[in-house]
This record gives C-alpha cells, sequence and structure tokens, in this order.
C-alpha cells in the first residue's frame, strides 16, 4: 500500500500523508487537492474505494496548450471546478515544446476510456491543421467541445470569446484617447483568433480613420506569441511611429511595453498598449495593463455544460457560442500628447 501512495502522492504533487486522508474520506484536505488526489488515482489506474466510487461519473480528458500563459491555468480551473462539482474527475493534459503532442494526449486519454474532451486553444485554432482528428473523435462517437478556435465542418460544439469584437473595441479606445497612428501585434495569423482580431482591427481603422490597406498593412506585425514575440514586434513598429499599440495577449503587451521603456519612451505617456485575455496579475503590472478581459468564468462553465449535455445524450448545438470581451482600462493607456497640447491629429500614416 505504501508503494501506491508514493505513486499517488508523485502524481497528485502532494504528500503521502495528504493521500491517505483523502482515501480515508478525512477532513482536513482542500478540495482541489482532494480532486487532485483523486484524478492521480483514475489516471493510475488504481481502484478508489468504495466510499469514494460514488464520486466520480467518469473521467473527462482536458487539453491545454500550455501553462506559461496565465490565461490557461484560468480556463483549467474554471473547466475542472465545474466538471468536478457535477461528478466528473477531470484529466489535465498540457503541452511542452518537444513533449507529448495533443494527438498524444487524446489517445492516451482514449486508452482510459474517458466520457468525453475539453480542447482549449488546441489545433482546431491553427487554420492549417487537419481537422481529421476531430472528426474520428465524433465519429467513434465521443464527445467533445472546443474552445476558442472555430474551425467549419467540425460536428462539435464550439465556445468562443468574440476577437473580432475585441480587435474594434481596442482600437476605438485608442481612437477615442487622440491616436491616429495605431499598431498591431499579434502571433503567428494562421490561427484563427489572429485572423479575426486582425479583422477587427483593420475594419475599426477604416471606419473611424479611413485607413487604407497599404497603411495598414505597415502597422502590422506578426510574430511568435509571447513576452519576446511582443518586443520585438512592437519594436518594429516604434521604429514607424506608432502611438498606441494593440496586442493579441496580455503577455505580448507587456514585450510591447518593454520595447517602449527600450527607447526611453514611457508607457502610457509617450505610447499607449493595449492587451487581450486579462488574465491573473496583469492588474498589478507597472503600469497596470488595460486590456480585453476575456470572461473565462462563463465561457468554461458553458463548455463543460456543452459537454455534459452530449454525454448525458441531449445533443448540445452544433454551433460557434461566441461571449463578448469587456474592455477594462487601466493605466497603460492615456490621451496623445499632442491632445494634451491641443494640438490637430494626423492621419493614419503620417
Amino acid at each position: 500500500m505504501r508503494a501506491r501512495l508514493s505513486d499517488i502522492a508523485r502524481q497528485a504533487g502532494v504528500s503521502e500523508a495528504t493521500v491517505s486522508r483523502v482515501l480515508n474520506d478525512r477532513p482536513g484536505v482542500s478540495t482541489d487537492t482532494r480532486q487532485a488526489v483523486l484524478t492521480a488515482l483514475d489516471v493510475l489506474g488504481y481502484e478508489r474505494p468504495e466510499r469514494l466510487r460514488k464520486r466520480s461519473a467518469g473521467l473527462v480528458g482536458l487539453i491545454v496548450p500550455e501553462l506559461e500563459n496565465p490565461i490557461f491555468p484560468a480556463f483549467a480551473q474554471v473547466i475542472e471546478s465545474a466538471l468536478a462539482q457535477s461528478g466528473y474527475t477531470p484529466v489535465l493534459c498540457t503541452q511542452t515544446p518537444g513533449g507529448v503532442t495533443e494527438d498524444e494526449y487524446v489517445d492516451m486519454l482514449l486508452d482510459r476510456q474517458v466520457s468525453g474532451i475539453v480542447f482549449v486553444a488546441g489545433l482546431h485554432a491553427d487554420t492549417t491543421a487537419s481537422r481529421d482528428r476531430y472528426d474520428r473523435l465524433v465519429q467513434r462517437p465521443l464527445p467533445i467541445v472546443l474552445i476558442n478556435g472555430y474551425t467549419d465542418g467540425i460536428d462539435a460544439p464550439f465556445v468562443s470569446c468574440d476577437d473580432r469584437l475585441a480587435g474594434e473595441m481596442a482600437v476605438s479606445h485608442l481612437v477615442a484617447l487622440g491616436h491616429r497612428r495605431i499598431g498591431f501585434i499579434s502571433g503567428p495569423d494562421r490561427f484563427m483568433a489572429v485572423q479575426r482580431k486582425l479583422d477587427g482591427y483593420r475594419t475599426a481603422l477604416r471606419r473611424e480613420l479611413g485607413a487604407s490597406g497599404p497603411e495598414l498593412d505597415e502597422l502590422v506585425a506578426l510574430t511568435l506569441f509571447g513576452v519576446e514575440g511582443g518586443e520585438v514586434a512592437a519594436g518594429r513598429l516604434l521604429d514607424r511611429g506608432v502611438t498606441g499599440v494593440v496586442c493579441g495577449s496580455d503577455l505580448m503587451a507587456l514585450g510591447a511595453i518593454r520595447a517602449a521603456r527600450r527607447r526611453g519612451l514611457d508607457v502610457p505617456r509617450d505610447v499607449s498598449v493595449v492587451g487581450f485575455d486579462d488574465s491573473p496579475l496583469i492588474a498589478f503590472t507597472n503600469p497596470p495593463l488595460t486590456t480585453l478581459r476575456q470572461p473565462v468564468a462563463a465561457m468554461g462553465v458553458a463548455a463543460v455544460r456543452s459537454l455534459l449535455d452530449e454525454i448525458n445524450g441531449f445533443g448540445a448545438p452544433r454551433s460557434e457560442y461566441l461571449f463578448s470581451p469587456e474592455l477594462v482600462v487601466r493605466g497603460s493607456t492615456a490621451i496623445t500628447a499632442g491632445q494634451r497640447a491641443g494640438a490637430p491629429a494626423t492621419s493614419p500614416a503620417a
């Protein structure tokens, strides 16, 4: 039994004493820790003690692309909690560069006979990736729900933040502050979320500033996601004279702020920066980041409800549920220096 306790403790990331308390249904263990131990028990293939078996209706896979971006742990926490409240044991699968792939995780989950799988920003979000992997799951049939990354033709529920609206809202905010030369940075354009944000950004600039195609192209810099990618992309646009930057994620926005400071520019006095996600701790950056907040709690709960409807045979609508982002204004955006001085605004390409 001791060897089993050590295996479970290692899998769950807790002490053997904590495992013992959970298996004996004793108090003094948080809900999250208890769930982690029960998940480890299921994943390792051990039978639950009789007193605990009634607490699990089955396993549900949750595949996220990474945990470095804090928005993904936020999604995982909401989804795992919602699943646990419905009696299901979530199995979190996290990808790392050079590690286990999404397809390999799916095979592992199928071996565990999961009741369904939730994909967060998976390969379905990449417009160059094959959708066949998801079609095969649907045809098994295995209930799946896909978050952030709509792909036409997959017979499954989708839950997405309205990225197109987010791009428009970010531009409208900066225009209202007097910015006329507004740049856009994000990850590779093969991702649906990037395409939609970029479409919203361009639509708003055409509508509000009368910007044309060539002018817009020089204000867009697409690179790798993350702080480093944000810094590189923002540096290119700052060299082209932008005073406002719309970013595809909060981490890229932090990179944009770093790029501005390395050029001796102040945020927001010289350059305004808008992020996307409103991931945990972003309100405490220097300066606190203005961002478009993803409604993570509402999206996660909707995804779980759709999956449970599928599992219970009710059949969730095969459509995309779009959730509106919320503009959260903090300290990284301000009126332009020209507006403060009473100078006339320039054209987008000035």
